[in-house]
């Protein structure tokens, strides 16, 4: 199954190859900042699946909580947030309001709790981490 997205000013249009790996919900600071406050909603797809088509995007480079850095992609032009890169991951996120159809994707968990305002929603149903979950040996 195919999925696609783009940017608002339709610039940037891009195509997801493979299933995601996984949906859900990130509450860290650099989140908030790029959401314009609430968290950020996104769907992890391997490196390899992610596939621009039309436009070139913009790349802001910053040290994330790990110590590595992470690239976040935009729009240059209208400057819709497109996905993250993280440095030594085998996946990107995409950010779920850069896809084209999102009608079938749920959260399945929530990540960097510990960073959210009192007014953010915790939905607590679903699994939620201090700050990244941990890794599976």
């Amino acid at each position: 199954m195919t999925r696609t997205g783009g940017c608002a000013c339709g610039a940037i249009r891009f195509e997801v190859t493979e299933p995601f790996i996984g949906i859900g919900s990130c509450h860290c600071t650099d989140c908030q900042k790029a959401s314009g406050g609430g968290p950020n909603y996104v769907a992890l797809t391997p490196r390899n699946a992610l596939d621009v088509v039309a436009g070139e995007v913009k790349l802001f480079h910053r040290k994330g909580d790990s110590g590595a850095v992470v690239a976040r992609a935009f729009c240059g032009e209208c400057g819709t947030p497109l996905w993250s890169i993280p440095a030594h991951e085998p996946f990107i996120p995409i950010k779920l309001g850069a896809l084209d159809d999102t009608a079938d994707l749920m959260p399945q968990m929530q990540i960097y709790v510990d960073s959210a305002p009192s007014w953010h929603a915790i939905d607590e149903s679903l699994p939620a981490f201090p700050k990244m979950p941990p890794q599976a040996p």
